[in-house]
């Protein structure tokens, strides 16, 4: 499978809420990083490995929101990188205000595993949807 084809089924995976599935394709040492000034994550500090992942992200993203997407637009392959424009949508709950972003992720694969995660996101238009 190739890096661009890895990337895409981490997406399908995500899209039919197959998290289990997706950590699947996570490499045992995965550093996955939200963008700086994330609200899950202010100080941009990567989780280590799948339960981290799960952990600090999904479990808490999947009772935050309610009809939270990732629309992928382009995917660009680099090397062992691949840089894919999407777009969120989504409520979050807390505050009922609706999630419509446009965001940038990098996924470094290797060996059909994915090794890294990166977000990119204007993250003061995600706090004014997070934040009260």
């Amino acid at each position: 499978m190739s890096n661009v084809q890895v990337v895409k089924e981490a997406y399908e995976r995500f899209a039919r809420g197959d998290v289990p599935s997706l950590l699947a394709l996570f490499d045992a040492e995965i550093e996955f990083r939200l963008a700086e000034g994330h609200p899950y994550s202010p100080e941009g500090e990567p989780w280590i490995g799948p339960r981290e992942v799960a952990e600090n992200f999904f479990t808490r993203a999947a009772g935050e929101w309610d009809g939270w997407t990732i629309s992928p637009h382009e995917f660009h392959e680099a090397a062992d990188a691949v840089v894919v424009e999407c777009r969120y949508h989504g409520v979050y709950k807390p505050t009922d205000k609706e999630m419509d972003i446009q965001v940038c992720h990098v996924w470094k694969v290797g060996d059909g595993r994915i090794k890294s995660f990166q977000q990119y996101i204007d993250t003061a238009r995600l706090q004014r949807i997070m934040l009260r």
